[in-house]
């Protein structure tokens, strides 16, 4: 998997490569059970901090992409990716709020903002049918 991050970006790097695996992981480019980079050694590799990268690791252990084994490394969960929750369900509501208030502010009709979510998500489980 190539990780690309926008060092320019206003979206924190941890949070970018969190978002890279778990679509990863959405378009079966990343396996369960699938090892991950180390801390040390991804943080090597695309020049950053290792504490950014243990960030991201660390968060996506707590909401169940991966599991971190002291002697296995880091691993995409093999037992299976998290469920929906209220919580998660209220998450996306808060962060598709702002979004769509915008949308609606440049008078986007709900037609045009759902054909947009509709391509995302055919883009991304086209990708998981590609690599089946």
């Amino acid at each position: 998997m190539i990780i690309r991050l926008d060092m320019q970006s206003d979206l924190p790097i941890y949070s970018q490569l969190m978002n890279q695996i778990i679509e990863g992981i959405a378009s079966g480019e990343l396996q369960p059970g699938e090892d991950l980079p180390s801390v040390r050694s991804l943080a090597s590799d695309i020049g950053v901090n290792l504490h950014t990268i243990n960030k991201a690791y660390t968060l996506l252990k707590q909401e169940g992409f991966i599991q971190i084994h002291r002697q296995k490394g880091v691993v995409i969960n093999p037992d299976g990716m998290p469920g929906i929750t209220p919580e998660y369900e209220q998450k996306q509501a808060e962060q598709l709020r702002p979004m769509i208030a915008e949308a609606i502010c440049r008078s986007m009709s709900q037609e045009q903002l759902l054909h947009i979510v509709s391509s995302i998500y055919e883009d991304i489980s086209h990708a998981e049918k590609g690599n089946a």
